[in-house]
C-alpha cells in the first residue's frame, strides 16, 4: 500500500488519480509530479516499485500539502475575520462571500433551513 504525506492512495487506481487523494494535490499537479519522477501516468499505484514511490516522495515535499496546506488557509481565514474585512464577516456569519445571492439557495454554507413562526395577532 502505498502511503504519501499520511495519506493511504488508493491501490487499484491510477497514479494521477490516486495522487489527487491527497490534499493540496489536483490534476494538473499530480501529472506534473509524475512526469519529473519519470513514472508513467497510466501506471496504476500498486505497480509502482519502491524506487519511483521514493522519487514521488521527493518531489512531493517541494510543495505545501495537507496538513501544512490546511493550516496555512485556516490562519488566512483568521487574518480576515480578525481585520474585520467584508469576507472576514461573511465567514464569522456562515455566509457565502463570493457574491452569491442567499435568498433562495446557499444551504450549503448556511445549513438547514431554520423556520421561523409568523408573530401572532392582538385580539382586542
Amino acid at each position: 500500500m502505498a502511503r504519501i504525506a499520511g495519506v493511504d492512495l488508493p491501490t487499484n487506481k491510477r497514479g494521477v488519480i490516486g495522487l489527487t487523494y491527497i490534499f493540496g494535490v489536483g490534476r494538473t499537479r499530480a501529472e506534473e509530479i509524475l512526469t519529473k519522477a519519470g513514472v508513467d501516468l497510466n501506471t496504476k499505484v500498486q505497480d509502482w516499485n519502491d524506487n519511483e514511490l521514493n522519487e514521488i516522495r521527493t518531489i512531493m515535499s517541494d510543495y505545501t500539502i495537507e496538513g501544512e496546506l490546511r493550516s496555512e488557509v485556516q490562519l488566512n481565514i483568521k487574518r480576515l475575520m480578525d481585520i474585520g474585512c467584508n469576507r472576514g464577516q461573511r465567514h464569522r456569519a456562515g455566509l457565502p462571500l463570493r457574491g452569491q445571492r442567499t435568498k433562495n439557495n446557499s444551504r450549503t454554507r448556511k445549513g438547514r433551513r431554520k423556520t421561523v413562526a409568523n408573530k401572532k395577532k392582538a385580539t382586542k
